[in-house]
């Protein structure tokens, strides 16, 4: 039970950076992306290009928890920090 309630602390002791928000973006995009015709995810996707704006804008913290919400909602599961 103990191990279940320290996972999630770790993630909040990371500090928000440039770099994460560099790696969550990146995460997405490589593995997010659908592969069809017309498809508006992966770069195009709208939350995704609104977090961008957010880390280019020096809000890491908004951009972050963008990411990590649209990572929780496609199922995909948030990378460790680097």
């Amino acid at each position: 039970m103990a191990a279940t309630v320290a996972i999630p602390l770790a993630y909040a002791q990371v500090p928000p950076s440039k770099e994460r928000c560099d790696q969550l973006i990146d995460y997405f995009d490589y593995y997010g992306q659908s592969r069809g015709e017309g498809v508006s995810d992966g770069a195009r996707n709208m939350m995704r290009i609104g977090a961008e704006i957010d880390c280019e804008r020096g809000d890491y913290r908004k951009g972050i928890a963008m990411m990590e919400t649209l990572l929780r909602n496609k199922r995909m599961g948030i990378p460790t920090p680097q």
